[in-house]
């Protein structure tokens, strides 16, 4: 009834001065050329369009998008071939002869068009379903970078003249279909089945296999920060991590035993090396028949409870390998296969045996489970909570959960999830299984926040306490300095936590594994970058990696590596703190410099350096420097080379004065230097106007009270910074059980106010002191103001 109505209306339009519309509570709906156009203000400045055939009914539940439209006060008006759509952020001009949606400031500034007669529907038949295959072009300004579009590892950060293939999840890539621009606005086009996106010299667009209809949000945010909120306002908030998960994680591939996981933990206790996390990769369960079966079946893990109350009793944490596949000769797999929940596609591993390559005489049998069914859900969780919660895991690292899918078919597709084809909503499964998890913890228990490290992602994954990795990715410089754009991309995505493995998983071409003064040269740089990603965690295959596999104190590789490790430590209150502004207000931790630079031309397109936080420059290094060439004979090989220091060019954006952050000199921004960059430096820049808190040297995250911090002031410009602090653990901070400390910096009258502090929690610091420098200062021996502190506004004059 509703299409017939809107025919009538299209045929009564034609000839006419005006187009005709209906007006809703939240915007308009017409017809234009044959399809249903809806714009719907979900917020002043976030406006989702849905476009559709005529007489071609349909139902839709978003994934990802779990916002309602919020009341919008808008104005609609039409005239000879347009219609107007306008709230107090945004203009949205309808074209409706060519179907063309143009998106406007309200001062007139031209965001995006679409372009003319591209929406694009065409029959597909989806596994018996007639439904569509859909795109739809929009044209950039020729100048105008955009990010995001998730995890891919090419190097590049501006997505101009890219094509992608987002066929699905893999290993190493993820794709989510959501970019952003220079300009303040971003766009997400909301389908998760195999996706094309490309943008070339004459148009952008995205094109589906599957969809009954289009269906995109366009997001004005203004600025970087903006959109990203306005991403998170729809698909959801990102919930804080313990205190603990930004400290440092050693993992490898894998730990073989029970004793063997327990050493490395009182190695590095005996070693005084800061350690909180350790991570027991997979085959706990024993054989591939029984892969996953959420339990220790491996006779090399007699008493798993006991191994966790021993890292615990050493205060570290652990965490699990789950994947989203059963063998079938696991209990869930019966259950789940009895209930029909599982896809029968190959995936990881093919064989029972474990061998490479694969012995297909002995085929695995294992299956991936529909994570889109709630029963397979609750199923999944049910032997995850009986099986290795209740042992006291402290987390999850959830493998493969794009899934692997190996040998592919397309006829794959065509199987049936709970909410239709695999086809149809293939790139949401992450996002499934993930969400699946962290909902049915958060029901069991609120006194432990959820954190899942997980390897794939999709659009809205932020609202399920995840930190995504990127993959199996191999160990060279060129991956190195790829994660940078890489993660930066990622987090321009709208999801704010990600890591890479540090050392790269695949050793490679490092056939002399460790010995090689390559890799450990590569791998002291990995560090260095790692500690400056949202988690720092050691990780791989071929070869250990914890710290003491390189040497022992006072060996130069060995001390760049606890060096780094120190200064995560010393970060955390800045660490924990920036987290808090992820959650409390859409922020990031891993950031481009065209968030912060926007107006810095030369800033737009630099992928080798970032933003960690809103304070500190960083440029990790991404080639190696250290070596020579030694002749033997015949023989060549490379060896160590320490004799002079080399250097590493570092661009400071323009606009404000920047802190060299080791030796306090201060440097004018807009050009670009050397740093001298021996082993143990990677160039970190503080920008003027920082206020940087730096705590205690400890063993673990919670091993001190923060009763006396340093607070490292940047001057050259005005400042703030807010300390926030907490229990740590637990959801209480939601219920406004927490403490803020606001730091003002007036850069004209020297003077640092530190604010009267705000809220309380259990365990709270009442009276504490805090060492107030100056930049440079501390470096040249000067001890800083001591000053006390009861809650009351202080001023400190420096």
């Amino acid at each position: 009834m509703r299409a017939k109505h809107l025919l009538i209306l299209m045929m009564i339009s034609v000839g006419s001065y005006a187009q005709q519309y209906e007006k809703s509570s939240s915007g308009i709906t017409t017809a234009v050329a044959g399809n249903e156009v809806k714009i719907q203000f979900y917020s002043p400045s976030i406006v989702r369009v849905v476009k559709s055939p005529i007489n071609k009914p349909f139902s839709k539940t978003s994934l990802s998008v779990i916002a309602t439209p919020i009341k919008t006060v808008f104005t609609a008006s039409s005239g000879s071939g347009f219609i107007i759509v306008k709230s107090d952020k945004l203009s949205v001009r309808l074209n409706t002869k060519t179907g063309e949606i143009r998106y406007q400031t309200i001062a007139g500034e031209v965001l995006l068009s679409e372009k003319p007669n591209s929406a694009s529907f065409t029959p597909f038949d989806d596994a018996g379903n007639k439904t569509f295959s859909i795109s739809q072009s929009f044209q950039l300004a020729k100048d105008e970078p955009i990010y995001g579009l998730g995890q891919h590892q090419r190097g590049n950060l501006s997505q101009r003249n890219q094509k992608y293939s987002m066929m699905m999840q893999s290993n190493t890539d993820d794709p989510i279909t959501f970019f952003q621009s220079v300009k303040g606005y971003g766009v997400f086009w909301d389908n998760y089945s195999p996706t094309t996106f490309e943008d070339n010299a004459t148009e952008t667009y995205f094109k589906s296999e599957v969809g009954d209809c289009i269906d995109y949000y366009f997001i004005y945010g203004g600025i970087a920060d903006g959109v990203i909120a306005g991403m998170r306002e729809l698909t959801g908030q990102a919930p804080m991590f313990p205190l603990w998960t930004y400290g440092f994680w050693q993992s490898r591939e894998r730990y073989k035993s029970q004793l063997e996981i327990v050493d490395v933990v009182k190695k590095y206790r005996e070693l005084k090396v800061p350690l909180d996390g350790i991570i027991q990769d997979w085959q706990y369960w024993g054989d591939n028949y029984h892969w996953n079966g959420m339990g220790f079946l491996n006779p090399e893990f007699p008493q798993p409870e006991k191994m966790v109350a021993d890292i615990h009793a050493m205060n570290a944490h652990a965490i699990i390998s789950i994947w989203a596949s059963f063998g079938p000769k696991t209990k869930p797999y019966e259950e789940l296969n009895a209930g029909g929940m599982l896809f029968n596609f190959s995936t990881w591993p093919e064989s029972a045996k474990d061998v490479w390559p694969p012995d297909m005489n002995y085929p695995s049998g294992v299956r991936v489970y529909d994570a889109y069914n709630p029963a397979a859900r609750d199923i999944y969780w049910r032997y995850l909570n009986k099986g290795l919660f209740s042992l006291g895991l402290d987390g999850w690292w959830m493998d493969s959960s794009e899934p692997d899918h190996l040998s592919f078919k397309d006829t794959d597709l065509d199987q049936q999830s709970f909410l239709g084809s695999f086809r149809k909503v293939r790139n949401a499964f992450p996002l499934m299984t993930v969400g699946g998890v962290y909902d049915h913890q958060r029901k069991e228990n609120v006194e432990k926040r959820i954190f899942i490290l997980t390897r794939s992602a999709f659009a809205g994954q932020q609202r399920y306490g995840a930190n995504t990795w990127s993959g199996d990715i191999t160990s060279s410089w060129e991956t190195l300095k790829n994660q940078i754009p890489t993660g930066l991309n990622f987090s321009l995505s709208g999801i704010p936590y990600w890591n890479s493995d540090i050392g790269g998983f695949f050793l490679g071409s490092f056939h002399k594994k460790l010995e090689d003064p390559e890799y450990r040269e590569l791998y002291a740089r990995w560090v260095a970058f790692g500690t400056f990603c949202p988690m720092m965690r050691s990780h791989g295959t071929d070869a250990p990696r914890e710290i003491y596999q390189f040497g022992s104190k006072g060996t130069r590789v060995y001390d760049a590596i606890e060096k780094f490790i120190h200064l995560r430590y010393s970060l955390l209150p800045y660490i924990y703190s920036t987290s808090w502004d992820v959650t409390a207000n859409q922020s990031s931790m891993m950031r481009a410099l065209v968030m912060d630079f926007v107006k810095d031309h030369n800033a737009w397109n630099v992928n080798n350096e970032f933003m960690f936080g809103k304070s500190i420059l960083v440029t990790p290094v991404t080639q190696a420097q250290y070596l020579k060439q030694v002749v033997n004979g015949n023989d060549t090989a490379w060896a160590e080379d320490f004799s002079a220091n080399k250097s590493t060019s570092v661009y400071l954006p323009a606009g404000t004065s920047w802190f060299d952050f080791w030796t306090g000199e201060q440097v004018a921004g807009g050009k670009t230097l050397l740093k001298e960059t021996p082993l143990d430096i990677i160039p970190l820049y503080v920008k003027a106007g920082a206020i940087l808190p730096l705590g205690p040297q400890v063993q673990y995250a919670e091993e001190k009270k923060w009763d006396n911090l340093e607070i490292r002031v940047y001057p050259g410009s005005d400042g703030r910074f807010v300390l926030y602090e907490d229990e740590n653990d637990n959801y209480n901070y939601e219920k406004g059980i927490y403490s803020t400390i606001t730091f003002k910096w007036d850069n004209k009258a020297k003077t640092l106010t530190i604010g009267e502090r705000k809220g309380k929690f259990p365990g709270m610091v009442v009276s504490r002191k805090f060492t107030v420098v100056l930049a440079g200062t501390s470096q040249a021996g000067h001890p800083g103001k001591i000053v006390d502190y009861n809650g009351n506004a202080v001023n400190v004059k420096l």
